[in-house]
């Protein structure tokens, strides 16, 4: 029998979710085949069996938080899969099953026959309340008044000093006025209760949404985070990429040109100039970062993750579409590493995919900041004292931790990635 343990995950991640099994019990397997599917708090990794066989065993349900080298399912090398036992084993199987269903037979005979003797009528002397096991004594014709008037015995005052409850009882409490029951009347309901329920869907949180937002209330809570905005004339980005998007596609093997490389260029320029932007607080120190590996936020199913473009600082344009646009694949089909989503200096997050105008974006993790894009909108503006022009603009936010960065320099940044897109042609110049 070989085990099938959770594998190492990675230095911070001790635990995981089964996600899906990809196999069930009384499969074959071979070896190094996939059998489930494993939902970190970052990624999604699917463990293997290390030997071939039959598995035997499912120790873990999906859905189930798994640890580290637990063991989560048994594989024999010497099985066979389809569910290959004899066919005495059956036989004996099934005359068992038959003893067992004659057993419960018998139980639930013997124990309706119990009921129907305890549903019996009681001597004329006495009876079992409802609502508690009191003993009510009454006369056979008293019970009989009472069941015809529909009155519980246990609220009949008895004349008689022995507690007997005659006829006459049970008719001077029929004439009794009905405030009597005004005790057991319920309380009114409040207005609230006597609406109809909502319909509602109650879903467990995926471990990813668990994890997102537990990151995104710790960020909130542990900086003091400020947002601050500017608008960009997108016009000339857009000019540049419209005359050159169909020669950089046939000149890189199909990469499209698209705005994330022109801020992902804008933004090492401008981390460079503003090095408190590019940092993060560990303990008492301060750590400026002498790399520029950004961030790039992607929408998935299972929320937004933020894969990684390493050294964008030595890379192309194309080099960066390129990088951005696997990275995106990867995301999508579930594919991403811990190696792609760690270790991140500065994030871009772009809100305009899905028409936002304007949004505070929230920082990523120990970051100092985070750059928020928007949608291109035309508005008019002012191009000189006496001219108007209808404009492609765009707002930009970066939400900063106040901590690191000081207004001045977060206006400054978010200033030089304007006047960076505005004119494209000095994006050049920064390598």
């Amino acid at each position: 029998m070989a085990e099938v343990k959770v594998p190492e995950l990675a230095e911070s991640i001790t635990e995981g979710t089964i996600a899906s099994w990809l196999k069930q019990k009384g499969d074959s397997v071979e070896k190094g085949e996939n059998i489930l599917e494993l939902e970190t708090d970052k990624v999604n990794v699917e463990v293997i069996s290390e030997e071939a066989g039959v598995i035997t065993e499912l120790k873990a349900e999906e859905g189930d938080t798994v640890e580290v080298g637990q063991v989560i399912a048994i594989v024999d090398e010497n099985g066979e899969g389809g569910g290959s036992s004899d066919s005495s084993s059956g036989e004996n199987k099934s005359e068992e099953s038959k003893q067992e269903e004659n057993k419960a037979e018998e139980s639930k005979s013997e124990k309706k026959s119990a009921e129907d003797k305890k549903e019996e009528p009681a001597s004329s002397e006495e009876s079992e309340s409802g609502d508690n096991d009191e003993r009510i004594v009454a006369t056979p014709s008293a019970r009989r008044l009472a069941r015809e008037k529909g009155i519980d015995l246990s609220e009949i005052n008895a004349s008689d000093p022995r507690g007997l409850v005659r006829s006459q009882d049970v008719d001077n409490h029929s004439k009794q006025p009905a405030k009597a029951e005004t005790p057991k009347q319920e309380a009114p309901k409040s207005k609230s209760s006597d609406k109809p329920e909502k319909p509602v869907v109650r879903e467990k949180m995926s471990r990813r949404r668990k994890t997102i937002a537990k990151k995104l209330l710790e960020v909130s809570q542990n900086t003091a985070m400020l947002t601050t905005f500017n608008e960009v004339d997108m016009t000339n980005v857009m000019a540049l990429r419209k005359r050159k998007k169909d020669q950089f596609q046939d000149r890189h093997d199909g990469t499209r040109l698209g705005f994330m490389s022109f801020f992902t260029k804008a933004s090492v320029a401008a981390l460079r100039k503003f090095p408190a932007v590019n940092a993060e607080i560990d303990g008492d120190d301060l750590i400026l970062k002498q790399f520029f590996d950004i961030g790039v936020a992607v929408s998935t199913e299972e929320g937004l993750v933020v894969p990684i473009v390493r050294d964008a600082e030595r890379k192309t344009f194309a080099d960066i579409e390129s990088d951005i646009a696997a990275l995106a694949k990867k995301a999508q089909d579930k594919k991403l590493g811990l190696d792609d989503m760690t270790g991140g200096s500065f994030t871009i997050t772009n809100g305009g995919v899905f028409g936002s105008l304007m949004s505070t974006p929230i920082i990523n993790g120990t970051q100092a900041a985070i750059l928020g894009m928007h949608t291109i909108q035309k508005r008019p503006v002012a191009i000189d004292d006496d001219k108007m022009e209808n404009r492609p603009m765009m707002y930009i936010a970066l939400s900063y931790d106040h901590r690191i960065i000081d207004g001045k320099e977060a206006v400054g940044f978010l200033k030089t990635i304007k006047d960076l897109i505005e004119n494209p042609e000095d994006l050049l110049l920064e390598g």
